[in-house]
């Protein structure tokens, strides 16, 4: 079996967003991107994270936070009123990441993508933006566990149970169905998602 690649450089394919007719009004205005944030994430940036393919430690990145803020807040802003990334922005460095099972199999690796380290604290800012708009919409329901803050696994299993016993206790019938979706990420079909 040939050796895998030590890595791709492939492009992400960039979404064109909704057209402006078809959202409301009030979704139409772009976040002011604050240098206060755009700081706060540069100071607390992982000095062990890993270089994209601009190979630029975060931690230089984390020492220049007070030259680069203007300078990435401005970026930032247009990109977002623009709705376009910086080219290189676009890029990746894809590595294999050894999960289990046979060394040999490619199957058992699954890819991790390096990106730039500004592109990254753009996906912090924009994270922020769809978070607060959620919250604020009460766009997901209290029933959610999965990916919101302050909840988990455990609270959506102690939400579970306490409707379950409530539901007994009231003599209802109860059935329960479980799905394994571990493996879901593995059958994503990458080419729709990269462009090589």
């Amino acid at each position: 079996m040939p050796p895998l690649p030590q890595s791709l450089i492939v492009r992400t394919v960039v979404l064109s967003p909704p057209k402006p007719e078809d959202r409301d009004e009030e979704q139409n205005e772009a976040p002011i991107i604050q240098g206060e944030m755009v700081s706060n994430l540069l100071r607390y940036l992982d000095t062990h994270k890993s270089m994209g393919l601009d190979r630029v430690n975060p931690g230089v990145l984390r020492e220049l936070a007070e030259v680069l803020t203007k300078l990435l807040s401005i970026i930032y802003q247009q990109s977002w009123l623009t709705k376009e990334v910086p080219v290189d922005w676009r890029l990746a460095n894809v590595m294999p990441v050894y999960r289990k099972g046979q060394k040999e199999d490619p199957g058992n690796y699954r890819p991790v993508s390096l990106t730039l380290v500004p592109r990254e604290v753009m996906e912090q800012i924009i994270l922020s933006a769809i978070m607060r708009h959620i919250q604020d919409n009460q766009v997901i329901r209290p029933s959610h566990h999965g990916f919101v803050k302050g909840r988990s696994c455990l609270t959506n299993l102690i939400s579970f149970y306490d409707k379950m016993t409530r539901l007994v206790g009231e003599g209802k019938a109860v059935d329960v169905v479980y799905l394994d979706f571990s493996k879901a990420f593995d059958t994503v079909l990458h080419s729709v998602c990269w462009r090589y």
